[in-house]
């Protein structure tokens, strides 16, 4: 009797044991660790699980960086010209129309200048040039007057031009004076040391606006009764053979 008794009580004290590190263990299952029973009550080691994720789960050391522009793409927008809105056209400047008035050169409109020259000896060159704004007619020829002679000199009529010469505005006309004889076959010679110059109509038979009275060298022009001039030429070749 005491035997079986003894027997009964050697298996519930191991059938204790077994329930008790049955609840052991699970209590270490709650997410604490698992309990080292071996080990002293005054120290023990707990061990964290550190599960991986799987293929294809995301956790939240992995989720990607907010969408940030490269560094190329940074620097071209940094170098990248500021947009340009088109610019307002500034309204055009109106260019001045061309005039197309004529008129008749005179003495207040040209500028005339009196050249002596060295060949022809005893020749000068008379230029008159068109400092308006019109284009003007230069008729027939010169009518000088040399100092303080009561006429004017004659024209060689074989130097007419073919057509009235023409000078648009910076234009410039040309005609030659013979001042006196080369080989002294002249007479009545004098010094000048004015001179003026007039302008002709149409009709050549008069005298139209202003004169010039283009200026001479110091010492004056000896000129006789050989003096003559040419018509007004368009170009200045035409009058420096004469």
């Amino acid at each position: 009797m005491n035997r079986n008794r003894a027997s009964r009580t050697r298996l519930l004290t191991a059938a204790a044991t077994v329930a008790l590190a049955a609840l052991s263990l699970t209590a270490c299952n709650d997410g604490s660790g698992v309990k080292d029973e071996g080990a002293s009550s005054g120290s023990s080691t707990t061990v964290s699980p550190t599960a991986s994720p799987t293929a294809g789960e995301r956790t939240d050391d992995a989720k990607p960086a907010p969408d940030t522009p490269a560094a190329s793409d940074t620097a071209d927008t940094a170098n990248a010209p500021a947009a340009k809105s088109p610019a307002a056209k500034a309204p055009a400047k109106n260019a001045p129309a061309a005039s197309t008035r004529t008129v008749t050169c005179e003495g207040s409109t040209t500028r005339t200048v009196a050249a002596p020259l060295t060949r022809p000896v005893n020749h000068m060159l008379l230029t008159v040039t068109n400092t308006g704004s019109n284009t003007c007619y230069l008729y027939g020829y010169p009518a000088a007057r040399f100092g303080e002679a009561q006429s004017v000199p004659p024209v060689d009529e074989d130097t007419k031009p073919q057509a009235v010469v023409t000078l648009k505005p910076g234009e410039s006309g040309y005609a030659s004076v013979r001042l006196s004889a080369a080989d002294g076959s002249g007479s009545n010679g004098y010094t000048a040391k004015t001179l003026s110059v007039y302008f002709q109509g149409r009709s050549g038979n008069e005298s139209v606006g202003s004169g010039a009275t283009p200026a001479l060298p110091a010492k004056g022009l000896y000129v006789d009764d050989s003096l003559e001039v040419t018509y007004w030429q368009q170009s200045m070749d035409s009058v420096l053979g004469w």
